[in-house]
């Protein structure tokens, strides 16, 4: 049965203002605790596999990639070039809006795993943007998304602020849902002690040629 679309009040925030004024000034820091940050470079080192070419969705200055894989390449896309080239994992910087534009700049079957670390939360189009990821995967490819209970409170959606963690996990998989070109996500939770938690959700693009 096909899901119906979100309504479009689920996504209004606090700061309507363009993004472009808020990501303006470079933010060097880290938006989730250090041994979060392990927990989720773990969960990178299990998933990502070496010589595989990797999006880093909406990037920053760091990755969290585990630092001594290497990678056919790093392509980050983000806000803010300054952050972009401070982040030494990166092999490409793409600085893209995509609450302007969902749409990636990159041609079909790019990469073989992407990744959108603590971000998920900003995007007013997220169905939109989980379908064009899955446009650029090839199939089998990996899409993890990742966050935590932090947030800029002006710049999240309405329906992420009022949800507790498990309705945001589920949220995250119904945009894999509506999304389409997905199989079933699947849930990996971390929870250093003494740290901010961490929830995983993941799925891999169809080969629609194998459907049916």
């Amino acid at each position: 049965m096909t899901q119906p679309p979100l309504p479009s009040h689920f996504f209004r925030r606090q700061d309507m203002a363009a993004d472009r004024f808020f990501y303006d000034a470079p933010r060097l820091v880290n938006h989730i605790d250090d041994a979060t940050i392990e927990a989720l470079t773990e969960v990178y080192r299990s998933l990502v596999p070496a010589d595989s070419r990797v999006l880093d969705l909406m990037s920053s200055w760091v990755s969290h990639l585990p630092p001594e894989r290497a990678y056919a390449g790093v392509t980050g896309l983000g806000m803010n070039l300054a952050e972009l080239e401070e982040n030494a994992a990166l092999t490409e910087r793409v600085v893209h809006d995509l609450n302007v534009d969902p749409t990636l700049p990159f041609e079909d079957a790019s990469f073989e795993v992407a990744l959108c670390a603590v971000s998920v939360q900003y995007l007013t189009q997220p169905v939109e943007v989980f379908r064009e990821v899955a446009r650029c995967l090839v199939p089998g490819g990996t899409f993890l998304v990742s966050f935590s209970h932090r947030l800029f409170p002006t710049k999240a959606v309405e329906i992420w602020q009022q949800l507790g963690p498990q309705d945001r996990v589920r949220l995250v998989a119904t945009y894999f849902g509506l999304a389409g070109r997905f199989d079933e996500p699947v849930l990996i939770e971390r929870l250093p002690e003494a740290a901010d938690p961490l929830w995983c959700v993941g799925a891999q693009r169809l080969d629609e040629g194998l459907a049916g």
